[in-house]
């Protein structure tokens, strides 16, 4: 089924109004440059960011040297996250639409901000086991198991458990998100709708099932992907739509699989705070694929 050029034609250019010099006085020479000094009663960066709720919301359990790093490298994880949720949510409405063009510049983002996930990880291993023994304790059952942004994620993408909402269960205003989630067609599964919509011949079973069960590979599904990249020329849309969620999986994979290895040589093999068995849970975690039939298809190319 051939592709329009609306999944790839260019954007015309959008104008969002130019900026305009405030009214604050300006202050003397600086290299070159005025910049406005009298701030008062104005909007400015040190309150329009809230720095000093930001900066004073990483608590201090032990006072250890490397309790610093290990709190704030998991709140900006979390900023990062809710960065990908917003982006995540704003695509939905573009594949429900059939409007691929701007549904890739979210893709493109989504993958950035993975990127920094990622590299998140490396920043961690600079603490030793002893760094991170020296406060373990202060931690409590607190673990990044429990973190909801990660869990909307997963789902969003498609890795469904409902039993993994109990652990939200002392905040029911988090597990009624999770619920909702949960319970919608997830990003794949829109994107496999949109397949249909275009002609493509799904199973009706595909198309219309409890969106809160982790789908496995379809065979129909798998015919279509294998369509779109046998000729992926005529179906270019779709090919780079395709494409995009390969490198999602992949860097999400990535991202476990850091995740695993930095645990691994902060604390062995230990039980983690959270109650699972740490590394082995984390390495299943490395062998989930989000698209399976994405994967699957480059077999049978």
């Amino acid at each position: 089924m051939a592709e329009g050029d609306k999944d790839t034609a260019r954007p015309g250019p959008h104008h969002t109004g130019g900026q305009t010099r405030g009214a604050t006085a300006l202050g003397e020479d600086f290299a070159g440059e005025s910049y406005h000094a009298d701030l008062k009663g104005q909007r400015n960066y040190h309150d329009m960011l809230k720095l000093d709720q930001l900066l004073s919301a990483q608590p201090v359990i032990t006072g250890e040297h490397d309790e610093a790093l290990f709190f704030i490298l998991h709140q900006v994880k979390e900023l990062w996250m809710k960065l990908m949720l917003h982006e995540l949510e704003a695509v939905f409405p573009h594949i429900r639409n059939d409007d691929l063009r701007p549904a890739f510049k979210i893709f493109a983002r989504v993958k950035r901000i993975q990127e920094n996930l990622i590299q998140a990880w490396h920043i961690l291993t600079t603490m030793t086991p002893a760094d991170y023994l020296a406060f373990r304790d202060g931690l409590g059952q607190s673990s990044g198991f429990q973190s909801f942004q990660n869990r909307s994620i997963e789902f969003i993408f498609g890795n469904k458990n409902r039993a993994m909402i109990r652990t939200f269960e002392h905040k029911p205003e988090i597990a009624r998100r999770l619920t909702e989630l949960l319970e919608r067609p997830s990003l794949y599964d829109e994107v496999i709708m949109l397949l249909a919509r275009r002609g493509y011949a799904i199973d009706a079973a595909v198309l219309d099932r409890d969106w809160s069960l982790k789908r496995g590979k379809n065979d129909s599904v798998m015919a279509t992907w294998r369509d779109i990249y046998y000729d992926s020329d005529k179906h270019w849309g779709l090919y780079e739509l395709a494409e995009d969620l390969i490198d999602i999986d992949d860097l999400f994979q990535t991202w476990r699989f850091r995740h695993r290895n930095a645990v691994e040589r902060v604390i062995g093999h230990k039980i983690g705070t959270g109650g699972t068995s740490g590394v082995g849970y984390l390495t299943k975690a490395t062998t989930i694929r989000l698209f399976p039939e994405l994967w699957a298809v480059r077999t049978e190319l």
